[in-house]
């Protein structure tokens, strides 16, 4: 391929395309949740989300450090792998967002059930986890994406078998 750089200075050409992207955060629903802590330091711990509406939707309790450090400052970062998914494992997408910490009923009378099935599927654990998830401290975390950075490094890894194919035929 002779368009391809002579090195990995520059990644934003193999960017992850929109609709596999869907694909990764419907198929998915485990992220890392990034913010920052009272001295600026990120911070970062798995988590469990929805993707609907175009927003991450997420939960836990009131007394985690980081609803009140969301509360603080709602600047956050999520991080969503391929890793563990029926697409190859080399994809990744990375959003900044803004997040609203919430706790009306509506929102946890939709939130809690879709959870429980994005995590366990439909029937009785499902519904003891979403019964279990409603306790008297949770809140739900809704992020709004703001920027994006998408990954799709199987187009990188098809670049460079053509890039280093053609430079081995250049040199016959």
């Amino acid at each position: 391929m002779s368009d391809h750089p002579e090195n990995y200075e520059d990644v934003t050409v193999f960017g992850l395309d929109d609709d596999i992207e869907e694909q990764l955060l419907l198929g998915h629903n485990e992220c890392t949740f990034i913010w920052s802590n009272k001295e600026g330091w990120p911070v970062g711990v798995i988590m469990s989300y929805v993707w609907r509406d175009g927003h991450f939707w997420l939960t836990a309790s009131s007394q985690r450090a980081r609803i009140s450090a969301v509360r603080r400052d709602p600047r956050v970062c999520i991080v969503v792998t391929s890793t563990g998914t029926a697409l190859p494992r080399n994809m990744t997408v990375t959003w900044k967002g803004t997040c609203e910490v919430l706790d009306d009923q509506a929102t946890k009378d939709w939130f809690y059930p879709a959870l429980a099935e994005a995590i366990l599927g439909s029937g009785p654990r499902a519904d003891a986890f979403r019964d279990f998830l409603d306790s008297p401290r949770r809140v739900i975390l809704k992020v709004a994406p703001t920027q994006r950075i998408g990954y799709d490094g199987t187009k990188m890894g098809k670049a460079t078998s053509e890039w280093m194919k053609s430079r081995a035929q250049a040199s016959e």
